[in-house]
């Protein structure tokens, strides 16, 4: 049975409507950014300094699971700075040209995003590195005899790259940001603070026992929380006079099959899958994809990431198996002697 997880409303990627940079939901300065309070903190210092040098900024990685913020951070470093933003991603730059076509067409102190940069091609990579580092890029013309090299000095910009995968930057690009900040998972509390905030600008009446439960149930992740947010909105509408309460979130997220830790029907259909015909594991990753019936690359990019967090799924030598803790959360008994059950259920009590 195939799945569209592209649709699902916990999925961390970007929907259509979610990629414009108009997008009200979106801060545009640091003190309305809620989180994150390490890397507000080092990036606005490093932001004034730039500001009090009339420099440009040094060149920005930040990385962490999607969903987090990091193309509104990018945005948020520009707003700041008083500058322009460029903003693409690795896969859409296919070529040395079309890079070099956005590097020429910078001004001075420009930032220039781009997501997803450990995507980006071995060739477009090497076009990269004298642009950050000595701004300035040669390009070549022509083939054989009639080649021609062009030197192309450029405006000092700022580049923010952004990624999921840091461990897939090759060394010499990494080596080039001058700034790299990690971003973390939210708190609930974190995250019932975005959706109170959101609720106000898109003009929902939220009290903070809803605005909490949904916070609960989006894994850490401020896009999931606002998409929550939207759907919930519909519910209450229909069901609660159109007011966000305790009750109308749990009975929206609930309808949305969406529970308490924010695991999805998918998730626990996985979960079931192994528990029921593997005994839990360990099962290897190609059998399981036969056995839920998805591609293997999506449950080790698309399922895997949160559960794993959670400590519901570990991997061994031998293939994933569900933990003790995934058991207890599906109700169905761990197959251990039922002194371990016991002591299982004590410590989790």
């Amino acid at each position: 049975m195939e799945t569209d997880f592209e649709n699902r409303i916990i999925s961390p990627d970007e929907l259509p409507d979610e990629l414009d940079s108009d997008n009200p939901l979106r801060p545009s300065k640091l003190e309305d950014y809620i989180g994150q309070e390490k890397v507000k903190q080092n990036l606005s210092v490093f932001i004034e300094a730039a500001k009090i040098r009339k420099e440009s900024l040094d060149h920005v990685l930040l990385y962490g699971p999607p969903g987090l913020g990091k193309t509104t951070l990018s945005m948020i470093i520009a707003n700041e700075l008083g500058v322009n933003i460029k903003i693409t991603s690795g896969p859409a730059i296919e070529k040395p040209g079309d890079l070099a076509a956005m590097l020429t067409n910078l001004n001075p102190g420009d930032v220039l995003f781009i997501d997803e940069i450990h995507r980006l091609s071995r060739s477009v990579e090497e076009i990269l590195y004298p642009a950050m580092e000595d701004f300035s890029i040669d390009i070549v013309t022509g083939k054989g005899q009639m080649a021609t090299s062009y030197h192309l000095p450029l405006p000092k910009f700022t580049l923010v790259g952004a990624t999921t995968r840091a461990g897939q930057l090759t060394a010499p690009l990494r080596d080039r940001f001058g700034v790299i900040l990690r971003l973390e998972m939210y708190t609930p509390e974190q995250l019932s603070k975005i959706v109170m905030r959101s609720a106000k600008i898109l003009g929902i009446p939220i009290d903070t026992d809803g605005a909490l439960e949904i916070a609960s149930r989006s894994r850490g992740t401020p896009r999931i929380a606002n998409r929550m947010l939207k759907r919930v909105r519909d519910f209450a509408q229909v069901m609660n006079d159109g007011k966000i309460d305790y009750q109308s979130a749990k009975t929206a997220l609930d309808r949305l099959e969406v529970d308490e830790l924010g695991l999805d029907s998918n998730d626990r259909r996985l979960l079931e899958a192994m528990i029921n015909f593997y005994n839990g594991g360990p099962v290897g990753l190609e059998t399981l994809a036969a056995a839920i019936g998805e591609e293997a690359v999506t449950i080790e990019d698309v399922y895997e990431p949160y559960l794993m967090q959670i400590g519901f799924l570990s991997r061994t030598p031998r293939g994933r198996c569900v933990t003790k803790s995934a058991y207890l959360h599906m109700g169905i008994k761990f197959p251990g002697t039922e002194n371990e059950q016991i002591t299982f259920e004590n410590k989790n009590k």
